[in-house]
């Protein structure tokens, strides 16, 4: 059954990557994920349910992709490397979820359900880089955290949208090297 829903929560996030959120419903998921009609709504009833539960799997995806790449940290160029490595996942072989996550944030911006999801998704990456930040003797790593955050969500965006080519590591081994000066 859980691979049933996983197939469900995939097929979800490739309609609204590349199609939107308004190609998000039941049928076209069942459809997407090669389900038997009826499938996902037997796992999400409604569709801020489904939304939610989109949004919670993009997490737990998200979450492993953090897990995998980032380790302690010992060098400033360590921390580059591994921020610039998820930012090109992040807009490379995963940008349909990466958009998916946008277009759903923007969606529920307004949701008292969904943000506290969101911003606890949020503070999972902002712990790490403060933390890395920390280590590398940064005069102010939450400040240095949350300037690195807001760096990659420019990058984020600015390759989806307009330029998917431009280069990742000069900006963020500039903003990490900024964050590290006293």
């Amino acid at each position: 059954m859980a691979a049933t829903r996983d197939r469900a929560l995939a097929a979800a996030v490739t309609l609204v990557g590349e199609q939107g959120v308004r190609a998000l419903t039941h049928a076209r998921v069942d459809t997407q994920a090669g389900l038997p009609k009826g499938s996902t709504s037997n796992w999400f009833r409604t569709r801020d349910a489904l939304v939610a539960g989109v949004l919670v799997w993009i997490a737990e995806q998200e979450r492993a992709d953090l897990l995998a790449a980032m380790g302690p940290a010992q060098t400033a160029g360590d921390v580059v490397d591994a921020l610039t490595g998820l930012l090109s996942d992040a807009t490379g072989p995963h940008a349909a979820r990466t958009r998916a996550r946008y277009a759903l944030f923007l969606e529920t911006a307004a949701s008292p359900d969904v943000g506290p999801s969101v911003r606890a998704q949020r503070s999972l990456f902002e712990d790490w880089t403060r933390e890395q930040l920390v280590r590398l003797g940064a005069p102010e790593p939450d400040a240095g955290a949350r300037a690195l955050l807001a760096m990659s969500a420019g990058i984020i965006v600015n390759r989806l949208t307009v330029a998917p080519d431009a280069p990742i590591r000069p900006t963020v081994e500039l903003a990490v090297r900024a964050a590290l000066i006293p």
